[in-house]
């Protein structure tokens, strides 16, 4: 049976333009002419994907987005928007309401069908590659007590540098339930989220329906999204989040956390978790005290050292304090460094391209993929791959390069 697509548009003239598109391109379009009908045909027709016109009476395009959304049925369907509403906050409002793409009409039927294999591609089921031997998946937390320090775009780029390197999906876990951003970051819509998993009692979360809730990005990273609404948060428990970290532990090498800036119970959990620990600051004196302060709970939580690795980020473009004095104040040696370089950073997260994926050739691409391969378990750093990856054979090269000098 063919790909079939739900199109919706109250214009006859732009939904026969639309559904001879699709025709055209081998889909089966299933017309519908107002909300009202496109949420009937939705459930009964179990289409791939509904593409949506915004300005419809009475119901907008908004209103059967958030709708297909709340069905369970719908709820995991690709949507786009394609509307002559052109302006920033008209497409911030079709993301918010849980679209996946949003297009401007007219439309030029070569960009529509680019845009329609992408969303069904990300929408594919994807069961994870296997893993290259049956050792346990290693997780890496990524915290800050303080904003503003690249928690998340270095949880980000670790993900995908992960990816890269090993050939194996490597997963993304935004644990800042009530502001998170992850999905962003990569330029995805979060169809689905923490949220999904917030109803189902602990002993149905299983890897298939994990894999069910992971989003999935072009690199082959996957990402469990935060929940679009911050009250969704607040219905996840401590135990369903250690649940979902231990399954996911099990069935994928690396997981990475992003932790929002708070000791939360869930926080915890997440640190708890952690095989290792990437503690972010800025050479500035509120990160360096609130890192002290960081590193005196974790010695009171009895967590080792060397679970522990610093990361200074240097996120502002003063020169700020001195490394050395910052690795005096703190008694401890920093094992990450990033140049300043905001320009490229904020590029990467509007666009929701890492730089470890978009450019990984450049500067700031290339230290993530380091610290990716300096972030892997000690049995793949430390031999070669039978089939080494692209991302592989950059970091040995450049590793060569610094013995020589």
């Amino acid at each position: 049976m063919g790909t079939k697509i739900l199109a919706v548009d109250d214009s006859a003239i732009s939904l026969k333009l639309l559904t001879s598109t699709l025709t055209q391109a081998g889909y089966e379009a299933i017309p519908a002419t107002n909300g009202t009908e496109a949420l009937k045909l939705a459930d009964e027709a179990h289409p791939d994907m509904v593409i949506l016109d915004v300005m419809m009476p009475d119901m907008d395009g908004y209103e059967v987005c958030r709708r297909l959304r709340r069905n369970r049925n719908t709820a995991r369907l690709p949507i786009m928007m394609l509307t002559a509403q052109d302006s920033l906050e008209e497409k911030v409002k079709g993301f918010d309401a849980g679209a996946d793409d949003y297009m401007i009409k007219p439309f030029q039927p070569p960009e529509l069908q680019a845009r329609i294999a992408v969303l069904l591609r990300r929408a594919a089921p994807q069961m994870q590659a296997p893993v290259a031997e049956p050792v346990e998946g290693k997780s890496i937390a990524v915290f800050s007590l303080r904003g503003g320090v690249g928690v998340s775009t270095f949880a980000a780029n670790l993900a995908v540098g992960l990816t890269q390197l090993w050939g194996s999906p490597a997963v993304l876990v935004d644990l800042a339930l009530t502001a998170g951003h992850a999905a962003l970051m990569f330029n995805l819509s979060p169809r689905t989220t923490w949220a999904d998993l917030a109803q189902s009692a602990i002993e149905d979360i299983d890897a298939e329906f994990l894999n069910q809730v992971l989003l999935s990005h072009s690199s082959g990273t996957r990402v469990l999204a935060a929940p679009r609404r911050a009250e969704q948060g607040e219905l996840l428990t401590v135990d369903k989040i250690a649940q979902v970290l231990s399954v996911l532990r099990h069935n994928y090498q690396y997981v990475v956390i992003d932790l929002p800036h708070d000791f939360h119970d869930t926080t915890l959990a997440g640190l708890d978790h952690a095989d290792e620990i990437l503690l972010m600051l800025a050479p500035e004196l509120a990160s360096v005290v609130n890192t002290s302060t960081t590193l005196e709970l974790f010695e009171t939580l009895e967590y080792p050292k060397d679970k522990v690795r610093l990361a200074l980020n240097y996120s502002i473009e003063k020169p700020g304090l001195a490394r050395n004095a910052i690795e005096e104040a703190l008694r401890r040696p920093m094992n990450v460094i990033m140049p300043f370089a905001s320009e490229a950073m904020t590029t990467a997260i509007n666009q929701g391209k890492p730089p470890v994926f978009d450019k990984p050739s450049d500067q700031i691409g290339a230290l993530f993929e380091d610290l990716a391969f300096f972030s892997s378990q000690d049995e793949q750093r430390n031999a070669r791959p039978k089939n080494p990856t692209q991302a592989w054979n950059r970091v040995a090269t450049r590793l060569q390069q610094r013995k020589k000098k």
